[in-house]
């Protein structure tokens, strides 16, 4: 077998463990829902802090990846109505713990060592911890846990990655941030966009949603899919590395896998608190 087929079929069967793995947690329950963010999210603020490390800064690795999965916890718990809203509030001190405890590092250059250590929690976890909240919603007396809102969410994203590469790569000509990503393509980006509006009103339909939305949902998801994507090539480009860990043989690490859910997340988030969906 010849090295590119080879590598074709270790990224395929690496990508249906995936698909399996999330289809499972996701619709297990609520809780093995929340052990898999906490595991994306712990493995990419891991990652992140990797990436900052490269630099020349020391990032508080072990507390601020800690902090990043309690507050994934915190979402999760709230929006499941385990623990009231006020829960979250513990994170104010938490987050001035990090100040503090640079104090007692030894360690050059502590205002970068502290920016660093809160960007990895607000990129890295805080966005998964809005996730829940997507996800889950209130039904009278009832918390009404909906996997198949999350799992919709994900396959968007989804469809944006394999949509954007099968048309970059057979029409692609007109560079989109050749700066940054000198393989994405305007025509890629084009296709993405269409893959994720139709698998977003295929999943609004199937769930009785407005299609209407739930299609501008696929384009909200899609450019700001298309943006995670990006930060995270300018975080890899700046310290020369190719891919930000080893989790999935032929997909890179956990942020190579999930850059997009990071920043799409947000957006998300309010759009389905503007939108009730």
């Amino acid at each position: 077998m010849n090295p590119t087929a080879n590598n074709i079929l270790i990224r395929t069967l690496s990508g249906l463990v995936l698909l399996a793995v999330v289809l499972g947690t996701v619709l297990l329950s609520v809780w093995s829902f929340g052990i898999l963010l906490a595991v994306i999210g712990g493995g990419s603020i891991w990652e992140f802090y990797r990436i900052a490390a490269a630099t020349g800064l020391a990032p508080q690795r072990g507390f601020g990846t800690a902090l990043g999965i309690a507050l994934i916890a915190g979402g999760l718990t709230v929006a499941a109505g385990v623990c009231p809203p006020a829960v979250l509030a513990a994170f104010i001190p938490l987050t001035a713990a990090v100040f503090i405890a640079e104090l007692y590092r030894k360690k050059e250059n502590p205002l970068g060592n502290i920016a660093v250590t809160l960007a990895g929690v607000l990129y890295a976890t805080l966005p998964l911890a809005l996730l829940p909240f997507v996800g889950i919603r209130e039904a009278g007396d009832e918390i009404l846990y909906r996997p198949w809102v999350i799992l919709s969410y994900i396959f968007i994203v989804w469809s944006n990655d394999i949509g954007a590469f099968l048309t970059g790569s057979a029409l692609g000509r007109h560079r989109l941030f050749e700066r940054i990503s000198p393989k994405k393509s305007w025509e890629g980006f084009a296709g993405g966009i269409v893959a994720a509006v139709g698998v977003a009103i295929l999943a609004g339909r199937m769930q009785g949603g407005d299609p209407l939305l739930w299609g501008a949902l696929g384009a909200v998801v899609a450019v700001s899919g298309v943006w995670g994507d990006l930060v995270e090539s300018m975080f890899k480009r700046s310290v020369g590395i190719k891919d930000s860990g080893r989790m999935m043989p032929g997909h890179g690490g956990f942020l190579d896998r999930f850059d997009a859910m990071l920043i799409s997340a947000p957006f998300v988030f309010v759009y389905f608190i503007i939108f009730t969906l």
